[in-house]
């Protein structure tokens, strides 16, 4: 049974006592240039670093990357990989790449202009957990390996894709944190 992904977040009543704030099933974002993914914008802090306590800061999820000191915690569900036709006239490749950039504002410009490999460079610091299904991290190298559910992985700024190379969807789930790329 696939996971219904679910926001439950606390907070503080005036007196000063732990309250739940919100509980509710978060609405997935899609788009055509990533069809069948699902993305579940969760949680994030603003860059430059979280706060607590009754003056906190209001939760930021996007831009989809969170600058330095800023976090984002998100799931995607990756489809089955498919033969979906790319588009087939530069107008509606700018419309997809448009509608992307509306509904998940910097996703895209972390990949490479007319790379079709699926790999991207991201200045965070990932943990991803596989919850569900099996997913494939592709290094820059050729380096391969298969994430199951329970797989945990610390990304860390390299060159990746993902892939799912199986019948079923895969969700993982995501903390990224926005990071100083050090050279």
């Amino acid at each position: 049974m696939a996971i219904d992904p679910r926001l439950v977040v606390t907070g503080f009543r005036p007196d000063g006592a732990a309250v739940v704030v919100g509980d509710t099933l978060v609405t997935p974002i899609t788009a055509r240039a990533l069809p069948g993914q699902e993305m579940y914008l969760m949680w994030g802090s603003p860059d430059g670093g979280a706060t607590v306590g009754p003056k906190a800061a209001p939760p930021v999820t996007l831009p989809f990357f969170a600058g330095a000191g800023g976090t984002r915690l998100l799931l995607v569900r990756f489809p089955p990989a498919s033969s979906v036709p790319p588009p087939s006239t530069e107008e509606e490749r700018a419309e997809i790449d448009a509608e992307v950039e509306e509904r998940l504002p910097g996703l895209m410009d972390v990949f490479e202009p007319g790379d079709t490999s699926g790999m991207h460079t991201t200045d965070t610091l990932d943990y991803g957990i596989c919850l569900e299904g099996e997913l494939w991290l592709e290094l820059d190298s050729g380096d391969e390996v298969r994430l199951t559910p329970g797989a945990c992985v610390v990304q860390q700024g390299t060159r990746h894709a993902w892939h799912n190379r199986a019948a079923t969807p895969a969700l993982m789930a995501f903390v990224g944190i926005g990071a100083e790329r050090a050279s």
